[in-house]
């Protein structure tokens, strides 16, 4: 435990760094700085893709989005529980 020093976050993220640990993981924590860094309240949201990372979206700012935790957390299910495929509507 720290509790009579800081935690050493720059020395945790330049060994994650050094072992190429979760590489998405230190993306999204930048996206979340660069957030705050605009002086966003994010308190109670979750930052969501407008483009999701899986279908080739980034961490940049134009993508990303505040949303309620409910439904950003919450997919439409098919009767065996797996996600449904989205597909853009027909106009």
């Amino acid at each position: 435990m720290y509790t009579k020093s800081p935690r050493p976050y720059e020395h945790e993220y330049q060994m994650q760094k050094k072992r190429n640990e979760n590489p998405a993981r230190a993306k999204r924590a930048s996206a979340r700085r660069a957030m705050d860094a605009k002086g966003v309240d994010r308190t109670g949201m979750d930052i969501d893709h407008t483009v999701p990372l899986s279908k080739g979206g980034t961490n940049a700012a134009g993508n990303l989005r505040l949303k309620k935790p409910s439904a950003n957390r919450s997919f439409s299910r098919n009767s065996d529980h797996t996600v449904k495929v989205n597909k853009p509507k027909k106009k």
